[in-house]
């Protein structure tokens, strides 16, 4: 069975609603907790948490010629990492390097147990409509923005159906709970990186889909401390965008607007960058 603690998050799973505010008024850097003793200034750098969609039995969308999204997410986090990393101003890691599956929970799980300031699903899923193409960057919501996004998010929840019992369907009073309990700090970052990421693709000349900024109930954005976005690179459902991001270079290109929609936003927050924030128990 689910615990609270996986849902919640370290922190948050010995809280009761009414000591939330209480527990809000002292927050340090998670790192600092779990490893008081060995601070080291490469611990400043901050982590981010790239989350390839699906894998291993959940091929997710299969493109109109065949391509698994599982094998697309994993090619382009790879590139994104790579950019990333060339550098040396982030440390990366990712949910899944191979073709593995790991339920959405288990995600989000990896993410808070690194600490990671930075959590960014990459998807390229399918629609009914395969006239519709272009890229789009959605954060969490307690409702969805409109009938495209919310049967998009039903799809990449769907995911666990390929889980085993422990993972399957919270029940609703835990998603409405951790709704409520995702921080103002942790959804405006959300949304300024979901902002940074749109006008970056538009300036790289990546299609984007109409109205690209878009929100969900997404269970793999669901945690309250982690900044955290999905970008649907494209459609698989598209045979132009399966055509795009079968092609290194294409995917190069979307990485490249990615990278700098990340660099914009760790510059905006200044020399905290590297801390990134729990809620203190």
């Amino acid at each position: 069975m689910l615990t609270r603690r996986l849902l919640l998050g370290p922190g948050l799973s010995s809280l009761g609603l009414s000591s939330l505010g209480l527990a809000m008024t002292f927050i340090e850097p998670a790192h600092a907790r779990r490893h008081p003793r060995h601070r080291h200034p490469a611990a400043r750098v901050p982590l981010v948490m790239l989350d390839p969609g699906h894998g291993g039995k959940d091929p997710g969308a299969i493109g109109v010629s065949g391509t698994y999204e599982k094998h697309v997410a994993l090619a382009a986090a790879r590139e994104l990492r790579r950019q990333l990393q060339a550098d040396g101003r982030y440390r990366v890691e990712m949910t899944r390097g191979r073709d593995v599956f790991i339920p959405l929970e288990g995600r989000v799980a990896i993410a808070q147990h690194k600490g990671a300031a930075l959590f960014v699903s990459m998807h390229a899923d399918a629609l009914h409509d395969h006239r519709v193409r272009g890229a789009s960057v959605y954060t969490l919501g307690a409702t969805a923005s409109d009938a495209q996004t919310a049967a998009l998010a039903r799809s990449e929840n769907a995911a666990d159906r390929f889980a085993g019992p422990a993972f399957r369907h919270a029940s609703p009073a835990v998603t409405r709970i951790l709704a409520s309990l995702v921080r103002q700090e942790t959804r405006l970052g959300s949304a300024r990186l979901a902002h940074g990421l749109v006008g970056s693709f538009a300036r790289e000349d990546v299609p984007l889909l109409d109205n690209p900024s878009r929100h969900a109930g997404f269970v793999v954005l669901k945690a309250a401390d982690i900044p955290s976005v999905l970008v649907e690179m494209g459609f698989m459902s598209n045979r132009e965008d399966e055509a795009a991001l079968r092609k290194s270079h294409h995917r190069a290109r979307v990485a490249a607007a990615m990278r700098r929609a990340i660099d914009a936003y760790f510059a905006q927050l200044g020399p905290s960058r590297g801390a990134p924030l729990r809620y203190a128990g």
